[in-house]
């Protein structure tokens, strides 16, 4: 009987003897950003409709960099869609109320728009 190697490589991923078992050598990225509220609805979704792509990014040790970077950009894009959504609003020097109203609404239109936009998609 030949002799196993005591690493090999197959489809990009190192995998190192255990045994009589190949078992892949994962190892964690050194990302120190946090995923944030965005990234884990995303993780979500990816886990529910498309769970290969979530598991490559996993092998790959890409997840996590993902999932920040995605949730960055939700971040920016639903301030960058409150801020021109409030500049038509002139409300708060007279009732602030209905201003703070507004900017509630605001949000969570805004907020439907990156999720239909980025994190569902």
């Amino acid at each position: 009987m030949s002799e196993l190697k005591p690493r090999i490589t197959e489809n990009g991923i190192d995998y190192i003897l255990v045994g009589d078992y190949y078992i892949p050598d994962l190892k964690l990225s050194e990302e120190r950003r946090p995923i944030g509220k965005y990234g884990r609805m995303h993780r979500e979704y990816l886990r529910e409709v498309h769970p290969a792509r979530l598991n490559t990014l996993i092998l790959t040790g890409e997840v996590w960099t993902y999932l920040a970077d995605l949730n960055e950009q939700a971040q920016e894009r639903l301030d960058t869609i409150m801020e021109q959504m409030k500049a038509a609003e002139d409300l708060k020097r007279i009732r602030q109320m209905e201003w703070v109203q507004r900017c509630n609404n605001i949000h969570n239109r805004a907020e439907e728009i990156v999720l239909h936009e980025m994190i569902y998609s």
